[in-house]
């Protein structure tokens, strides 16, 4: 299902609008609870916007001052696809966030990076395939012998889509799962269950350009029940969060560690450890949600920070 062209040259005479959204089918306007806001954000102060597919053959990058990424979420399924359009829309127009960031940031191999750099990251151990899987995930479970409960999730997915929550008891289950990723040719993530999810939630703090912006609580997204797990996406209860000076601290760390400059958005999501220490779950640099409807004022500043690398193409072009 093609996403709605939104702007274009007929409405818009500037030959070069500002900003494209790439997208996803299916109904990105209806998922992506962030788009319409954004849009209607550029557009009111004077920005061309068009949020297209970004597998539209027929789209031509170059027309487009910056194309910044939505809710491309289909691309765990076709992740070199993926990336080879990303090269191809980098190669005609600024793509944001950089080509660099969404190639290093759309696998969780980035997740043992960031640990080796010192940050404090969910213990994650890696299997690859071809791996011995049931004697790595023993070998994890020694490793993590107070942790009651354990994830197997794919390195290469979004939101709880493919992770499964397990009890120890339930050791069959979990390396049938994981086979069946490696089997697929999916590198598999084990990570101990933090079970403070359950009374605290998720933290996620919301930086744009560099400065934080707002953060929000999730609930818990992985349910016990395996039928619940086998439906994919859970719904995500969200609510507004004045982020601990922990955590806040945590999530700067985890930015300054990046070999990046400042990015356009970032997403850090944060659970704490037994012992209340804020650890990085994941850090979405690729296709976050955003969550405006829960931070008043948000989306104006993140509208405002598009418009400023907008105006730098222009600026250059101009000198």
């Amino acid at each position: 299902m093609r996403a709605p062209a939104l702007a274009s040259p007929d409405l818009f005479p500037d030959p070069h609008p500002c900003h494209r959204s790439p997208s996803s089918p299916p109904a990105p306007a209806a998922r992506d609870q962030d788009l319409a806001p954004l849009e209607a954000a550029l557009r009111g102060a004077g920005a061309a916007v068009a949020a297209v597919d970004w597998d539209d053959a027929d789209a031509d990058w170059s027309r487009f001052d910056l194309a910044v990424l939505r809710s491309t979420w289909d691309y765990t399924e076709r992740l070199p696809e993926f990336l080879a359009w990303a090269a191809r829309a980098a190669a005609q127009t600024a793509l944001l966030n950089p080509l660099a960031v969404v190639g290093w940031n759309t696998d969780k191999h980035y997740l043992g990076d960031l640990a080796r750099a010192g940050v404090p990251v969910v213990p994650s151990t890696f299997v690859e395939p071809g791996e011995d899987a049931a004697a790595a995930l023993d070998r994890f479970l020694a490793a993590h012998a107070d942790a009651a409960e354990f994830v197997v999730k794919p390195c290469v997915g979004a939101g709880s889509s493919g992770a499964r929550r397990h009890a120890r008891a339930q050791r069959a289950a979990a390396l049938a799962h994981a086979r069946r990723l490696l089997d697929a040719g999916r590198s598999v993530l084990l990570q101990p269950y933090l079970d403070r999810v359950d009374s605290h939630g998720e933290t996620a703090l919301l930086f744009f350009d560099g400065v934080f912006s707002h953060a929000i609580r999730k609930a818990p997204l992985l349910p016990r029940d395996a039928a619940a797990q086998r439906a994919g996406f859970d719904g995500e209860r969200i609510a507004p969060r004045a982020p601990s000076a922990a955590e806040f601290a945590a999530a700067e760390r985890i930015l300054a560690a990046l070999p990046f400059g400042p990015l356009l958005y970032a997403r850090v999501d944060l659970l704490h450890d037994a012992d209340g220490r804020p650890l990085l779950l994941e850090l979405e640099l690729t296709e976050p949600s955003l969550f405006f409807a829960q931070a008043p004022g948000s989306v104006e500043r993140y509208a405002a920070a598009i418009l400023r690398r907008c105006a730098a193409p222009r600026a250059a072009a101009t000198a």
